[in-house]
C-alpha cells in the first residue's frame, strides 16, 4: 500500500468513526427525551411483531446474553411481555405491552423527523448504504 493509499485508508476509517460517534450521540439525545437508552430503542424499533429473544439479538446485531438484559428492564417497565410459543413450548416470544406499543410508534416518530443521511438524496443514501454493506462484508470474510 502506497503512503497516498494509507493516508486515504485513515481518513476514510475517522470519517467513519466520527459518523458513528455522531450518530451516537444524536441517538442518545433522541431517546432519553423518551426515557430510554439507546439499547432499549433498539429493542423497541426492531420489535415490530412478536419474535424470540434469538430473533431479536440478531436484528439488534447484539449476543443474545446482551438482548436479555435489554428485555428484563424493557420487561420491569412492562413495555414487553414473555409469553409461551404456541410453536415451540421451550421458546418464549416478546410481544410489545399496549404501553410499548405506543412508546414505539413515539419512538419511530423520533426517528423520522430527523434522519441522520437527510442531507443526502435517496440516491446517495442507496449508494451509500450499498458501499457500507459492501465493506461490513468484506470486513467479516477477510482473515484479521
Amino acid at each position: 500500500m502506497t503512503k497516498a493509499q494509507s493516508e486515504a485508508q485513515w481518513e476514510l476509517d475517522k470519517l467513519v468513526r466520527d459518523l458513528d460517534m455522531q450518530s451516537n450521540a444524536r441517538m442518545r439525545e433522541w431517546v432519553a427525551g423518551l426515557g430510554l437508552t439507546v439499547a432499549q430503542a433498539s429493542a423497541l424499533r426492531e420489535m415490530a411483531g412478536p419474535m424470540t429473544m434469538r430473533e431479536l439479538a440478531e436484528r439488534m446485531s447484539c449476543e443474545p446474553s446482551n438482548a436479555t438484559f435489554v428485555i428484563d428492564k424493557l420487561e420491569a417497565l412492562q413495555l414487553i411481555e414473555r409469553r409461551p410459543n404456541p410453536a415451540d413450548r421451550r421458546v418464549r416470544r416478546l410481544v410489545l405491552t399496549p404501553a410499548g406499543a405506543e412508546l414505539r410508534k413515539r419512538l419511530m416518530k423520533v426517528l423520522s423527523e430527523e434522519p441522520l443521511f437527510a442531507g443526502l438524496t435517496q440516491d446517495e443514501q442507496g449508494a451509500l448504504q450499498g458501499l457500507l454493506k459492501r465493506a461490513l462484508f468484506r470486513a467479516e470474510v477477510l482473515p484479521p
